[in-house]
């Protein structure tokens, strides 16, 4: 049973929140238990402090221990300093109220640390990508959670690219799993479109990662949050990892998505500093991909980046930024490439097809970041000096074609009648 609630509108209080933990959490669940806490790293909104802190004060002395672990997916490992302030923790109540919990990151990057839990037999692969994929993927996950009774997924729900909406089992897949699985069901997704993915609650990739799901035997739990801003808690819901994160993305859809009646000739996007490279910066294409006109162009306004990836960047200056058809129609060129890379690639560059051999993008996506322009042209992405923009030229100008988003990475914008990915 689902404790919790939530509001498209309003906040909730530290009152109402306590009582959802307490009421999902129940301490004959977890009493004695050795608890594994999954949370997100600092590309993602949420009152992380105060939910530490709550869940602390209602397990400590009821768990056997409490630990932590960043579910980076394949993002770049925190330096323990990072994580402390991620979670609200100062060293003098590291050492006085944490003393005996462990602060974790998840390292996809280190075979040693995964466990192959089973296979995904190709005939069902098959099935749930709805005939897009046709292979034998293997899944494994950290092995780190069997050292555990318990695992408590403690994370924000928003729209997302990949798996439609983000949150509760995407914490363990691709939060804290790695190799061949993350990649396949990446490229699904990327296979499947942005826009036919991004903001559909059920999609054949999340069906891959439920169905992955049950080669985890350690109870999964879940609080689910909803939010707007790092202080603002619109829903909370705790229980049951699926129903959790169900309604909390009923949720999100009202709170997380902003329908435009026409498209703009121009979308400029701001790009919070939590994104720090494009590898997590593309967000800003992700959600604002659909209400750019055909022929449009989005700029993705960026000075403080400086790379593309630190993890992929190699890759990406080999291959650059191409639609989804430019892949598909010579796949055996790419097949060194990371296929989760190749779907960032896409999910970049946006819609688009192939017409006689030529690329031919359905809009024209521009950085105006600190990558200098040489690298944006061998990368297949537009370029403008920031120091030579002025974001307020941007605003109050919708009436001209022209839509202006702060803190753009999060909300996802989308036509009346949308875009649909093909």
């Amino acid at each position: 049973m689902i404790q919790g609630h939530g509001r498209a509108a309003g906040t909730l209080s530290e009152s109402e929140i306590r009582e959802i933990i307490a009421g999902s959490l129940l301490a004959a669940d977890f009493a004695g238990k050795k608890v594994l806490v999954l949370t997100p790293d600092t590309t993602r909104t949420c009152p992380l402090p105060l939910m530490i802190r709550c869940l602390g004060e209602h397990l400590n002395g009821i768990a056997a221990c409490l630990d932590f672990m960043v579910a980076l997916g394949t993002h770049t490992p925190l330096a323990m300093e990072r994580i402390l302030s991620l979670y609200g923790i100062s060293q003098q109540e590291r050492q006085e109220r944490w003393a005996y919990s462990q602060f974790l990151n998840h390292r996809w990057d280190l075979p040693d640390t995964l466990r192959r839990v089973g296979w995904i037999e190709q005939q069902e692969i098959e099935g749930l990508s709805e005939g897009r994929l046709s292979e034998r993927v293997p899944v494994d996950i950290n092995r780190a959670i069997f050292d555990y009774d318990l695992i408590l997924v403690l994370g924000p729900v928003f729209p997302h690219e990949v798996v439609g909406y983000s949150g509760g089992a995407k914490y363990l897949f691709p939060g804290i799993s790695g190799g061949e699985f993350l990649h396949a069901f990446h490229w699904l997704g990327a296979v499947v479109t942005c826009p036919g993915t991004i903001g559909i609650k059920h999609t054949p990739v999340r069906e891959m990662i439920n169905r992955a799901m049950r080669f985890i035997d350690v109870p999964v739990h879940c609080l689910a949050m909803v939010v707007k801003s790092a202080s603002e808690l619109y829903g909370l819901y705790g229980g049951d990892c699926r129903e959790a994160w169900s309604q909390a993305a009923d949720l999100s859809e009202q709170v997380h998505v902003v329908i435009k009646d026409k498209p703009y000739h121009t979308v400029f996007g701001v790009c919070p500093p939590m994104y720090d490279e494009i590898w997590t910066g593309g967000k800003v294409m992700y959600k604002l991909e659909q209400v750019v006109a055909d022929g449009g162009r989005l700029i993705i306004y960026a000075p403080h980046i400086t790379e593309v990836s630190r993890t992929w960047g190699t890759y990406m200056e080999r291959i650059g930024y191409h639609v989804r058809d430019y892949f598909l129609a010579d796949p055996g060129r790419f097949g060194d490439i990371p296929r989760g890379v190749l779907a960032h690639s896409t999910h970049v560059r946006g819609l688009g097809r192939m017409e006689g051999g030529v690329e031919r993008p359905r809009i024209e996506v521009i950085l105006a970041s600190a990558i200098p322009p040489e690298t944006c042209a061998r990368i297949n992405l537009g370029y403008l000096d920031p120091a030579t923009l002025n974001p307020d030229d941007y605003r109050n100008r919708e009436a001209e074609g022209i839509l202006f988003v702060e803190k753009a990475g999060e909300i996802l914008h989308r036509l009346r009648t949308p875009i649909l990915g093909s």
